[in-house]
């Protein structure tokens, strides 16, 4: 109950303020220094102004506990639904406009209807000896006065939200809801307040002097009234438009660097961490360097993140190499074969780094095969056979249970399908053409050409001409055609120069 009742404090205070300031400071000032009253006269507005207030205060308290209700009700009880929690958190967002309309409804009419009943009875008894109109110009007053006064409260409640905010996110964690995604009907764009502030703060003090300087006018000879309010229209004009193109100009100096600072958080968010220039004169000076020593520690510890990655992949692929040791730098080589063909594919550097490690990879499920069939010097039986096929799913089982984060999945699919062929006929999944994954197909070329030239116990690696024909002739049937083609395509350019120099 502690934050919430820090929060009732803290409105109490910015009430006093507000009311103090206007009604209290602003407003008796107003009346009682432009008005030329008797004794009799002021003692009965002093009366006026009393029991207005105390009829503003009850209509305000009504409305006030009517708002304060459900952020009441979550701390002091246990038992709320959801939707409860949620409709606190958008009161709460939403107290500082309804502070706005508490003082713009039951403060300035609870203030001012009675106010101006008791003052028309005066008149019309006698006891204060003013014109009518008066009336309808200290309805204008009170206004002016209204709007300030919910212009200081709107502020000074921003301030004392914040940190009810907050206690209320813990209570509502505690009563085992979350409600940080909530709805932004409370928004209130930062252009609006500077304009609306800086608008009144210009016009509200030229448009209290313009009504008492009428009332002094008025009481003092009553002539030419009429020129008054002409030459009064035009510095009110001059004055509106000028706090217009001044709060522009405020919000401009705030707009573009917050946009600067929001294309700099874009950038971030999808990995490229590049510092900003601080050419600026004023706080967001202190951003932007806290913004760039941000980026500096995003930025190392997102290379020390892929070191730690690269030596994943590499002591994954070196494990490999130690247990079969006939087979030593086989993955490095097929990484190496994949990756010349993906370039000549058109792959992103992206996708060809992770086509690299999916190769670093894709035998690592040969750790699961056992020793004796792993390590058979001579040619393997049907039944081992079937033990080394499984190498795949193992690899593909393996790498789930590591959990690799969403950037890393598609590794997976050349893991597991880099021995599926191209007329379905390969293993584990019998897939066939393009339903084959596109690392699988790729790597399926470069795994059987290494295959195909490197040493074995049983049998000596055949030479390249003769791997190659073989990839030629089973395009379209065991690989992929288009990616068979690339990879013969880069190995004739890579042994032109060796041929060329071989023949001199």
């Amino acid at each position: 109950m502690r934050p919430f009742q820090q929060f009732q404090r803290r409105m109490l205070w910015n009430y006093v303020i507000g009311s103090m300031l206007a009604v209290f400071g602003v407003g008796s000032v107003f009346i009682f220094h432009t008005l030329t009253l008797s004794g009799d006269e002021a003692v009965y507005l002093m009366m006026v102004m009393m029991v207005s207030v105390l009829v503003m205060l009850g209509a305000e308290l009504v409305v006030y506990r009517s708002h304060i209700k459900p952020i009441r009700r979550l701390f002091e009880s246990e038992a709320v639904e959801e939707e409860e929690v949620r409709h606190a958190f958008r009161r709460a967002h939403r107290f500082p406009i309804l502070t706005v309309q508490r003082i713009l409804g039951p403060h300035l009419f609870g203030l001012a209807v009675p106010a101006s009943g008791l003052s028309l009875l005066g008149i019309y008894n006698g006891w204060i000896s003013l014109p009518y109109y008066y009336i309808g110009l200290a309805w204008s007053g009170a206004v002016l006065i209204a709007v300030m006064h919910a212009l200081v409260e709107f502020f000074l409640t921003f301030r004392s939200v914040n940190p009810l905010l907050a206690s209320l996110l813990e209570r509502a964690g505690q009563l085992g809801f979350d409600v940080y995604h909530t709805e932004s009907d409370y928004y209130l764009s930062i252009r609006r307040k500077l304009m609306v502030s800086s608008i009144f703060t210009a016009v509200f003090p030229v448009l209290l002097f313009i009504l008492a300087s009428q009332i002094r006018l008025a009481e003092s000879a009553g002539n030419g009234i009429e020129e008054y309010w002409s030459w009064a229209s035009i510095i009110v004009v001059v004055i509106l438009a000028m706090g217009s193109i001044s709060s522009m100009l405020l919000y401009k100096s705030i707009e573009d660097p917050m946009g600067t600072f929001r294309e700099q958080f874009d950038q971030v968010r999808v990995g490229r961490f590049e510092k900003m220039d601080n050419v600026y004169s004023d706080e967001f000076s202190n951003l932007v360097t806290g913004f760039n020593h941000m980026v500096s520690g995003i930025k190392d510890r997102d290379e020390e993140n892929e070191r730690l990655l690269e030596s994943f992949f590499t002591v994954f692929a070196a494990t490999l190499d130690a247990r079969d040791p006939y087979t030593a730098g086989h993955s490095q080589r097929v990484a190496e074969y994949s990756v010349w063909i993906a370039r000549r594919a058109g792959f992103s550097e992206e996708e060809m780094d992770l086509l690299r490690k999916s190769a670093l990879l894709h035998d690592i499920g040969k750790i699961g095969i056992r020793d004796d069939v792993l390590l058979k010097d001579g040619r393997l039986t049907d039944e081992e056979f079937e033990q080394i096929k499984k190498h795949p799913v193992i690899g593909y089982d393996i790498l789930q249970q590591v959990q690799l984060p969403e950037p890393l999945r598609p590794v997976l699919p050349g893991v597991r399908n880099h021995h599926e062929r191209f007329d379905g006929k390969g293993y584990p999944d019998q897939l066939a053409g393009d339903d084959i994954p596109v690392f699988g197909r790729l790597m399926a070329v470069a795994d059987a050409y290494d295959a195909m030239t490197s040493d074995r116990p049983y049998r000596k690696g055949m030479p390249e001409e003769e791997a190659l024909s073989i990839i030629e002739e089973g395009r379209g049937t065991q690989w992929d055609p288009y990616f068979a083609d690339l990879f013969l395509e880069e190995m004739s350019e890579r042994r032109a120069p060796v041929e060329a120099v071989s023949t001199r």
